[in-house]
């Protein structure tokens, strides 16, 4: 009977709460790791920033109903990859970061300042810190993963307890067993392993795991013999399965969740059986009851939120409104604010305590220290009430760090008030502290980085927004740059039929400033022709296409001639196929011409950004080739590629051709002068993909691809300087498709989506450091087939639209449209609209490019003849609050101006001889008194 009764959980609800509860004004950062990028204890919430290294530390709870404050700890040189509280105190916080190195911090007080410096430091180790977690019954005890490896650390001595045997390939999550006895981990060679640290470095269980390698994660179901892991399978279906390390041959159940891209973070908790799982990236809350026993999962409700998921974490059970029948509650990180969504359970009354939902939990004094434990103490950490009134007071502080009293740094005159420094950290890392300060942008003023971003930086006050600006950085002009989909009305909806199976190294479709062209389904390599100006439900009849007569592997419009579209072939060929005035009113079966001259299939095809017919094409034989149109030959081949050729580019110019190939190498070709390549260097790591495209004028190229960990990533490198690798390296995020590049050199913003993607990133790229300015980015409801930008001329000045883009989804095309809030939109925006090439006119010909001749294109204003541009713009002076001295003092002599100043303060001060107002105040009589 048992196994049939009701959960007192399944009616659960979610409850998000008004926007004045959120906690608002941050920049949280994108920061690709195996961490949750937020967690809480019972005093402060941490989340990784938007700068590299720093943390944002903000009070769980606000102070006298007002406003939380958000402060900033710099914690490392690079990357800060994950960070864990201490269970039993609730001030000391380790992060570990891509700089090799482990730190543990002690919080302050509520009110006092963030510390400039680590209380310790663990490590190097060889390599970056990729998780952490602190250990559930001994104090001082700190589980590290570093690459292949785990490490066991007691904190205090600052030395490693053991390494366990290194797994077969990159960890991706490990968690201690609640009883302390045992750790869990899952790797990327899709294996669960179970260690006894204590007994043996050696895993003393192992099993295989989830079928795809992507991101996967581990949780133990409270201190018994059960767990909880959430992967991919091999269609790369989202799963969760529940295990019993008993029968540890393989899973008691598995469920599958959905398709979606990306990884899911797993929330459990232990006293109410609730899994809450999110996907990065994504807006939907699940919420789950797990019965081991049955086994079962049971979907008890789901969240949609406002924001997309960047971070989860739960806030310790000790912390929860348990008169509110609150029984979980969990933090989400979105870009701008962290949203606490509350689990409730719904009573009748609300005025007693509910012991059946709130059985005690775990309390806040450590069961043993690190030595003993490694000695083999096993105790368990006592359990405490959530009753108000039977709930423990006391507070456990670390001894792994000293704890001293913050000292702020006071740049003014001294304070003899000030009390106690902490001497040790005055000795070892400075005395300048942060003050609480704002991560809504750049441009607050209240405090700022410290000029060094070093292992021991801190905060100090910045004392101007100058010095600010200095401090934190350079900041994009874009940064607030919005991204939306156009009406419905200018919406093509009813598209079907349509390829799905286009090769990596093509966009899947293209577009111009008329018309676009979708590959389908249908045998024969058929392609649609659509007209832009005809937006629409298309017609459910069948509509004249071209019938290419082989599948398509890619295909491209000619910039300077809008009705020519070349089609590449996997039989080897290319064809040209004109479209006539009007757009396609019957089926083309036959093409305009057909290029041949590979003997492999063909990857990809570009036209000459400056010459007219010139085309690009690149194949599977290893070669690229370049054609004449006009006289319908092949003029040049390179060669010099040893392996599959991802991606190739014109320089602006048109003098240079750049490409990526899965040998990992780039290459820089001068076509005109020789067959084999001009420059060599290191490309991006792996197989699985690459594209690039030329920046900042054509002196440099960004790729984008792969490290060896399948995480997405740019790298931006010198045009002339390819040997010495990238200047620069950003890691963004994990998902199986390629980022397609599209950079507007205008604003020298680079867009970037991947097919299959929700989100398109936005970076402004600069030739000086850092080089990747972040802007906000564009996410939409459901992944796109493709995303492809128009020609400039198609922007709406007047909307301060800098660049506009074809989204495919599953059935509609949809225009979005990218714009920078501006408030005074009547003038014309000069500064985000330079004068932009004339693309649509060719410099010279074909013939003459090959003849050696060069030519650069003629720019053009797209400022409307009616709109005066911002600079030329009327300054407008100040609005003064009082009326200035001028007005009333400017007809009177010196002596006049002085009387009348000195009787105003003296009017304001008031008359030393007048009676104060107590004076006539009535007392009482002597004998009334006592």
């Amino acid at each position: 009977m048992n196994r049939f009764k009701a959960s007192k959980f399944r009616h659960t609800e979610a409850r998000l709460p008004r926007r004045e509860a959120w906690i608002g004004g941050i920049r949280a950062g994108s920061v690709t790791s195996c961490g949750n990028h937020v967690k809480a204890s019972c005093r402060w919430i941490a989340f990784n920033a938007e700068a590299a290294g720093v943390l944002g530390i903000v009070p769980l709870e606000c102070e006298d109903g007002g406003k939380r404050t958000v402060s900033q700890l710099c914690c490392h040189s690079d990357v800060v990859t994950d960070f864990d509280f201490s269970p039993f105190d609730q001030l000391l916080l380790a992060t570990g970061s891509a700089d090799e190195t482990v730190k543990v911090w002690r919080l302050p007080e509520s009110g006092q300042d963030m510390p400039s410096g680590a209380g310790l430091t663990l490590g190097p180790r060889g390599g970056p810190v990729d998780m952490l977690q602190f250990h559930p019954t001994a104090d001082g005890v700190l589980a590290s993963g570093m690459g292949k490896q785990v490490t066991v650390w007691d904190v205090g001595q600052q030395q490693p307890l053991t390494a366990l045997d290194p797994h077969g390939d990159q960890l991706q999550s490990l968690a201690w067993k609640p009883d302390g006895r045992l750790l869990g981990t899952s790797c990327k060679d899709k294996k669960l392993r179970i260690f006894d640290p204590r007994a043996s470095p050696a895993a003393s269980q192992s099993v295989p795991g989830h079928e795809h390698n992507k991101d996967s994660r581990l949780l133990w179901m409270g201190s018994s013999d059960c767990l909880i892991s959430v992967g991919f399978s091999q269609m790369r279906e989202r799963e969760v399965k529940l295990w019993d390390t008993r029968r540890f041959s393989g899973a008691m159940l598995t469920v599958a969740l959905d398709t979606s891209p990306g990884a899911a973070i797993p929330l459990y908790d232990a006293d109410t059986g609730l899994l809450v799982l999110a996907g990065k990236g994504e807006n939907l809350l699940y919420c789950f009851e797990v019965a081991p026993a049955q086994p079962a999962l049971t979907q008890v409700t789901q969240c949609r939120t406002e924001g997309s998921t960047r971070g989860l974490a739960t806030v310790p059970r000790l912390a929860l409104d348990v008169m509110a029948c609150e029984v979980l509650r969990v933090l989400q990180l979105t870009d701008t604010a962290l949203v606490p969504v509350s689990y409730l359970v719904p009573r009748k009354s609300t005025q007693d305590f509910h012991e059946d939902l709130f059985p005690d939990c775990t309390g806040t004094l450590p069961a043993s220290g690190a030595q003993a434990w490694w000695a083999g103490d096993s105790q368990q950490v006592r359990r405490v009430s959530l009753h108000p009134a039977r709930r423990p007071t006391e507070t456990f502080s670390s001894p792994v760090i000293a704890c001293t009293r913050l000292q702020a740094a006071d740049t003014g005159p001294t304070n003899t008030n000030t009390g106690p420094t902490d001497t040790d950290a005055d000795r070892s890392e400075g005395s300048g502290y942060s003050s609480p300060s704002s991560l809504a942008s750049p441009s607050s003023a209240a405090t700022s980085l410290s000029a060094s971003i070093g292992p021991s930086s801190g905060f100090v006050s910045s004392p101007s927004q100058k010095s600010l600006q200095s401090i934190l950085g350079p900041s994009s002009r874009f940064r607030h740059a919005q991204g939306r989909v156009l009406h419905r009305d200018t919406h093509l909806t009813n598209l079907r039929g349509l390829s799905l199976t286009t090769p990596g190294e093509c966009d899947g479709f293209c577009a111009n400033h008329q018309r676009v062209a979708l590959p389908l389904l249908s045998a024969g390599g058929q392609i649609a022709i659509l007209e832009l100006s005809k937006p629409g439900r298309l017609p459910d009849a069948a509509m004249p296409t071209i019938q290419n007569g082989v599948a398509v592997s890619d295909l491209s419009w000619d910039p300077f001639d809008p009705w020519r579209l070349a089609v590449a072939g996997e039989d080897a060929k290319i064809r040209l196929w004109r479209i006539p005035k009007g757009g396609l009113q019957e089926t083309l079966c036959e093409p305009e011409a057909v290029l041949q001259g590979h003997t492999e299939k063909i990857y990809s095809i570009r036209f000459h950004p400056v010459a007219s017919d010139l085309l690009v094409s690149s194949s599977y034989d290893m070669t690229v080739r370049i054609w004449e149109l006009s006289a319908g030959r092949e003029a040049l081949c390179l060669r010099g590629h040893t392996d599959q050729i991802f991606s190739l580019a014109w320089s602006p110019d048109g003098k240079k051709l750049a490409t990526v190939s899965k040998d990992g190498r780039l290459r820089l070709y001068e076509p005109r002068r020789s067959p084999q390549p001009q420059q060599e260097g290191p490309g991006p790591e792996g197989s699985r993909g690459a594209r690039l495209v030329w920046v900042c004028g054509g002196d440099y190229l960004l790729v984008s691809g792969f490290d060896s960990r399948s995480e997405r990533r740019i790298l931006l490198y010198r045009a002339q300087a390819l040997p010495e690798g990238p200047l620069s390296v950003l890691s963004l995020d994990v998902a199986p498709s390629t980022l397609l590049p599209f950079y507007d050199e205008d604003t020298s913003v680079v867009f970037l989506t991947g097919k299959g993607d929700t989100r398109v990133f936005l970076y402004e790229v600069t030739p000086e450091p850092p080089y990747f300015l972040e802007c906000n980015s564009f996410a939409s409801n459901e992944p796109h087939k493709g995303f492809v930008f128009l020609p400039k001329t198609v922007c709406e000045v007047r909307e301060v639209e800098f660049a506009r883009a074809l989204r495919l989804g599953q059935s509609t095309l949809e225009p979005v449209a990218f714009h920078v809030p501006r408030v005074k939109k009547e003038y014309f925006q000069d500064d985000i609209y330079p004068p932009t090439r004339v693309w649509w006119e060719p410099a010279l010909s074909g013939s003459a490019w090959l003849a050696g001749e060069d030519g650069q294109h003629r720019r053009a204003s797209l400022r409307p003849a009616d709109m005066t541009p911002v600079s030329e713009a009327p300054k407008e002076a100040p609005a003064r609050k009082f009326v200035p001295a001028s007005v009333y003092l400017e007809e009177k002599s010196d002596e006049q101006k002085k009387e009348e100043l000195l009787g105003a303060m003296v009017a304001r001060l008031g008359n030393r001889d007048d009676p104060l107002p107590q004076d006539s105040f009535e007392g009482v009589d002597e004998d009334e008194w006592d």
